[in-house]
């Protein structure tokens, strides 16, 4: 009994330290949250009131309706996820050759790497663009396509993933491979076997980092993208708010609330695979 006494005081020191860092996160969730949910004439009242009157859900529903933001968002989920999906599966082979194999030239190419990081995609904008008005795509060019937004971040992120996957593959043991040399398999049936289960934890938190930087870019899109039909979440959010006399921040909050809900889900359904990745690289 002492014992779970003695725990229960911990757990409580530990939420009180915690308390003030947590408020701080949570806030502008809370002020999404309740502006979102609050009546038109409330949004903007003097004095400020902090819980609305009554629930207002047709703000979600007008939202909707009014933005095209199911569009944006079927856009913006079929780009992250492909993109996602292509920038993992290129920077498996060549994370795996840089965990297993020396060359000449490979701690340059980790440096280039590194370097590549650095650079902001706002800083790209203008070649991209020429670029993409360069490629013949059906009747145009690659302007104004969810393949040419797809293939932009699939390039943007592959150094990302691949720096981050190099550093776990090398913490996976040769030796499992080897077993499975000699048990009659081959290199490339052992990788696809033994070594990319092992590496799953690894795989998910690269493409959970990944997907966030297509979800959340918002400079790349807006060069390249000029339809409606076209646009994602992040363009259209700002487009609630760019260029009006009239700001409706109820339907601006609602729309960056639906935004934040695929992210969050992805981060609990993953969760069990985020924390295991993130430890796997700092223990050998």
């Amino acid at each position: 009994m002492p014992s779970n006494k003695n725990k229960l005081k911990r757990s409580l020191l530990c939420w009180l330290a915690l308390s003030p860092l947590v408020t701080v996160i949570l806030l502008p969730f809370a002020v999404m949250l309740l502006t979102a949910i609050k009546p038109a004439d409330e949004v903007l009242s003097y004095p400020p009131r902090w819980l609305p009157t009554r629930i207002a859900w047709e703000n979600f529903v007008l939202m909707w309706e009014e933005t095209q933001f199911g569009t944006a968002l079927k856009n913006s989920i079929i780009i992250s996820t492909l993109s996602t999906l292509l920038a993992v599966g290129i920077s498996i082979p060549a994370a795996y050759a840089m965990a297993r194999f020396r060359f000449d030239g490979q701690a340059g190419y980790r440096r280039f790497l590194l370097v590549t990081q650095m650079l902001s995609p706002i800083l790209l904008v203008l070649g991209l663009f020429r670029l993409a008005a360069a490629i013949p795509y059906g009747d145009g060019n690659l302007v104004d396509t969810h393949i040419g937004v797809i293939a932009t971040y699939t390039a943007l992120n592959t150094a990302f993933a691949v720096w981050m996957l190099q550093s776990y593959f090398a913490t996976i043991p040769r030796d499992m491979e080897e077993a499975a040399w000699l048990e009659g398999c081959s290199k490339p049936r052992a990788v696809l076997k033994v070594f990319l289960p092992l590496a799953m934890p690894a795989l998910v938190v690269t493409g959970i980092f990944t997907f966030i930087n297509a979800w959340n870019e918002f400079a790349v899109i807006y060069t390249l993208i000029r339809s409606a039909e076209n646009k994602t979440v992040t363009v259209q959010i700002v487009d609630l708010v760019a260029g009006r006399y009239t700001v409706n921040w109820h339907h601006v909050m609602a729309a960056a609330l639906l935004a934040t809900l695929p992210v969050a889900v992805l981060f609990s359904w993953l969760q069990k695979y985020l924390v295991k990745g993130l430890s796997l690289g700092a223990v050998k």
